[in-house]
């Protein structure tokens, strides 16, 4: 990956979770490596537990920046959350996968779209 879209990438995560903490959510993890796996973000808010993958584009050339996260993505991030839950051991009372779409572009600026639980275990 180039640097212009590593720094993209970490900018999309950057602001995702000052979006998530704006609403009231904590961010316990950022990056995290569990069972082979890199979640983007780990955020609780109450007895909730959500694994957040952030996909940022520049454009929707390749489609929106949703339609990333397809099944192979989901059962890795599935893997991912498992480990982390069982390393973490924590009682939370419902573990979700949420999606937030970052855009950029210079006419627009920044824009966000959060898909709380985008999708669940074993779709």
């Amino acid at each position: 990956m180039d640097d212009g879209r590593r720094a993209l990438g970490a900018e999309g995560e950057a602001r995702a979770a000052r979006f998530l903490a704006a609403r009231g959510y904590r961010i316990v993890g950022r990056n995290v490596r569990a069972g082979g796996v890199e979640l983007d973000l780990v955020a609780t808010r109450g007895p909730v537990v959500a694994f957040v993958e952030v996909k940022t584009r520049r454009s929707r050339a390749a489609g929106a920046p949703e339609e990333a996260v397809d099944a192979r993505k989901r059962e890795r991030l599935a893997r991912g959350a498992l480990a982390w839950l069982a390393a973490n051991g924590r009682p939370w009372h419902r573990a979700r996968f949420d999606v937030i779409a970052c855009e950029w572009s210079p006419e627009d600026g920044w824009s966000l779209r959060h898909w709380p639980s985008a999708f669940e275990a074993g779709e």
